[in-house]
């Protein structure tokens, strides 16, 4: 389930990896040889680029590095966890929403997909069938009653 995560994340870093020992020094070089670097734009922009395409760099390896720490056999069977679609009743709404719980780069609250890292996300996180979950927004409290519990080994299953 994390693999295509894994493969989306490789990618931009490719991509930046190319950018940073290719493109910018290219750009830094053509900037730098318009004279006085004080008052030289381009190359002050360039040297911003670099310093934030590092720190995205930093970000992305760090992301890889606890995605190789997710181990699949350590999600629960019997709660909800990361791969669980969980099928709450929104008592302060009064409706039924689905949820699936999700990486922080998959979440898209409009498709239901939960990051398990999100305030709702980490409400639901370990909840059984029956179960309340109380959600603190700025709003107010919202309280989520598990109806329907699917977890990712019942996803496999089917």
């Amino acid at each position: 389930m994390t693999e295509h995560i894994k493969k989306k994340l490789e990618e931009e870093i490719r991509q930046l990896e190319h950018e940073l020992t290719h493109d910018l020094p290219i750009e830094i070089r053509k900037a730098a040889s318009l004279g006085d670097l004080s008052e030289n734009a381009e190359y002050h922009m360039a040297k911003q680029r670099q310093v934030f395409v590092n720190a995205r760099l930093g970000q992305l390896k760090h992301r890889m590095s606890e995605l190789a720490l997710v181990n699949l056999s350590n999600i629960p069977r019997d709660r909800a966890a990361f791969g669980s679609k969980v099928l709450v009743y929104d008592q302060s709404k009064e409706e039924k929403i689905q949820y699936t719980l999700v990486t922080s780069e998959e979440s898209d609250v409009n498709l239901g997909l939960i990051s398990t890292t999100s305030p709702i996300g980490r409400s639901l996180v370990g909840k059984q069938v029956g179960d309340t979950a109380v959600v603190v927004t700025p709003n107010g409290k919202r309280e989520l009653e598990i109806l329907e519990l699917i977890t990712i080994y019942d996803d496999i299953a089917k």
